[in-house]
């Protein structure tokens, strides 16, 4: 049995109304107080798959995206938020069927949406590959993969998950902390294959895989000049500058700038311009238009690294640049992903290499 008292001092309030003639055990006096109490509420949340094999803390700030940090911090330390009834720590692992109860305000459970923001997305989506863990999908130049400030409705995210929505393999409304999302990411203006994951336990695999450097892509390019070395590895520092969303490079390393690595071929010219095959051997912001630039080749239609007033006259406005390739080349043990291992996936259509230099490059990817 619990004694009123102990709530008196607890939440510093005065409870007088409770059924003096009713047993109350200690579940439902906190139950009546939590209730009673400046509009706090009880939610409890169980676990799935998708939400297993995370700390505490990462799934309320998924689950439950109103309440700050701080405030989540305290509501775990004095017991708030609690696991399978019993006090947690912030990184507590939760499992399968374990039940996390929340008792805090009203304002911070988000409230019941109309609609789904995806559905707004477009639904053109070009698939090369999908299985029941992943989706390769061929990204269209000029569609950005994320919301920004400029675009919040239609994006590569809202356009897959719209697609497993309406196929039935994605219900918001049976997940807690999870939504269908991507590993990878390219620039709003190049094209090429980005990997979306279908479940939590891909999504942390392919996570740990792309950090690894485990996947590798390879991207097409349409570089200016001719070049006098065919093929070679490319070595630097880059420095992002966030205020203005662009790369500097460097040769010498300071605190402030990352290595970079870029390897390329030659595999046709024509015309002032030379289609490169470029294998990234680090993967850093702008890696690739930034390191051609600095060698006196920006890629065509590039408009931050390059003349783009020059290359709208070609009919180009947007960069000559498209990840083309993905393989997977595990080198450590990819649990329920490991049937990707050495496989390869191509696009097979590139508009800007196909329109200024044929078919016959393709003999050479």
């Amino acid at each position: 049995m619990l004694y009123i008292s102990t709530f008196y001092n607890h939440y510093n309030t005065k409870i007088d109304n409770v059924n003096k003639n009713v047993e109350i055990t200690q579940k439902y006096v906190i139950i009546y107080v939590v209730l009673k109490k400046g509009g706090y509420n009880m939610k409890s949340f169980t676990i799935g798959t998708n939400d297993a094999d995370q700390r505490l803390d990462k799934f309320i700030s998924k689950s439950v995206p109103l309440l700050p940090k701080s405030l989540m911090y305290k509501y775990i330390r004095t017991k708030h938020i609690k696991v399978n009834r019993k006090r947690a720590e912030i990184s507590t692992r939760l499992y399968v069927g374990d039940i996390v109860e929340m008792y805090i305000n009203d304002e911070f459970f988000a409230p019941v949406q109309p609609r789904y923001d995806f559905l707004s997305a477009g639904t053109a989506l070009s698939v090369v590959y999908e299985d029941e863990n992943i989706i390769l999908c061929d990204k269209p130049q000029g569609l950005i993969v994320h919301p920004d400030k400029n675009e919040y409705n239609d994006t590569l995210i809202g356009r897959i998950q719209r697609y497993l929505y309406e196929k039935g393999e994605f219900d918001p409304d049976s997940e807690n902390s999870f939504k269908p999302a991507l590993a990878n990411r390219i620039d709003r203006n190049t094209g090429g294959i980005v990997i979306a994951a279908k479940n939590a336990a891909a999504l942390r695999i392919l996570c740990d895989k792309i950090k690894t450097r485990e996947i590798d892509k390879e991207y097409l390019a349409i570089a200016h000049g001719y070049f006098k070395k065919k093929q070679d590895i490319l070595t630097g520092y880059l420095e992002k500058n966030e205020e203005k969303n662009k790369v500097y490079l460097s040769k010498t390393q300071n605190d402030k700038n990352l290595s970079i690595k870029t390897q390329y071929r030659v595999i046709a010219e024509s015309d002032g311009l030379s289609l490169l095959r470029i294998l990234l051997l680090t993967g850093r912001t702008h890696q690739i238009r930034a390191h051609m630039a600095s060698i006196g080749h920006a890629l065509l239609g590039d408009g931050k690294y390059g003349k783009l007033s020059e290359d709208k006259k070609l009919g180009f406005d947007k960069q000559a640049l498209y990840s083309y390739k993905l393989t997977f080349s595990f080198k450590s043990d990819a649990e329920i992903l490991n049937y990707l291992n050495g496989r390869t996936f191509t696009v097979q259509k590139v508009w800007f290499a196909d329109k200024l230099f044929g078919e016959k490059y393709k003999e050479q990817i």
